[in-house]
């Protein structure tokens, strides 16, 4: 599937006082009952004072939590785990369960209670909860066109529904992903793409907001239009054989944050053929139904 199907998770780091801790605290907070969330550590210490503080910050009380041994985890209870040390060595326990790794910098300089040592807390906290957003909207993401091409960059307002719809139309997962991006490679898409947050810089006249992905054929091209429906993706034109420039079965969808998506197959030589005289476009699906071009 192209995002992650897990209903356990845990989260892992080295003492098991801070990142993991608040990581555990806001995937309770934002996946709730759905998913079962816990967190551990290779060297369980105690959950750090800064964490609490600015955990309560947030709404988020860690006041009881305790630090636990990864080795008191059964490796069958865990679908996914995400890793958080960045130049500690993170526990290697689990290591046949699918896994994130989400480098991040301890925020803890020894300076307990400090302003800039807060300051650390507050960011590291944001930062996780800016990519487990994105992990959310990833979750259960449902099956979308089998695309043949793709290649571009846009800027968007609202990150993680952009990574959920991306994940659907590419029928890939994110290779990696920060709070300030999310990027998609597909070796057989020769794809390289990156979805950036969009920071409120004025955007230049070679921002891309027409993209586009070839399915094949125009049965797919219907497929296509049917499973975005049932997605609740927008359509912007539904689907339809065009024939004024490049003769194409196409369908255009907007993504999350307004940008123009083209589904599309070519002609066959056969399909070609068929061109009116008036070249109007023809609806492959009227109404729910099958059009006459397509029965």
């Amino acid at each position: 599937m192209p995002g992650y199907d897990f209903d356990r998770l845990l989260f892992l780091c080295v003492a098991n006082a801070a990142r993991s801790q608040m990581a555990e605290g806001l995937a309770r907070a934002i996946f709730g009952d759905a998913v079962e969330v816990r967190s551990a550590g290779s060297r369980p210490s105690r959950v750090h004072p800064d964490a609490i503080r600015v955990m309560a910050e947030a709404g988020i009380d860690l006041s009881a939590h305790r630090s636990t041994s990864v080795d008191a985890v059964d490796p069958a209870s865990v679908d996914l785990v995400v890793t958080l040390c960045s130049d500690e060595v993170c526990p290697a326990a689990l290591a046949d369960t699918p896994r994130l790794a989400w480098p991040l910098a301890d925020p803890d300089a020894g300076e307990d209670g400090s302003d800039a040592q807060l300051a650390r807390f507050r960011a590291t906290r944001d930062q996780l909860r800016a990519r487990l957003e994105i992990l959310a909207a990833l979750r259960g993401v449902p099956d979308g066109p089998r695309p043949r091409e793709f290649h571009a960059s846009v800027r968007v307002p609202d990150l993680p529904a952009a990574a959920r719809f991306y994940a659907w139309l590419l029928d890939v997962p994110p290779k990696e992903w920060t709070h300030r991006y999310v990027t998609f490679v597909s070796e057989a898409l020769r794809t390289n793409f990156v979805v950036l947050v969009d920071d409120g810089m004025e955007l230049h006249q070679d921002t891309l907001y027409h993209l586009g992905v070839d399915v094949g054929t125009r049965e797919a091209v219907i497929a296509a239009h049917r499973r975005a429906v049932d997605a609740g993706w927008t359509l912007h034109k539904p689907a339809r054989t065009t024939w004024r420039g490049t003769p194409l079965h196409e369908l255009w969808l907007r993504d999350p944050g307004g940008n123009l998506v083209e589904v599309y197959a070519r002609l066959t030589p056969e399909e070609l053929a068929e061109m009116p005289a008036d070249r109007e476009p023809w609806l492959l699906l009227e109404s729910g139904a099958e059009s006459a071009a397509e029965r």
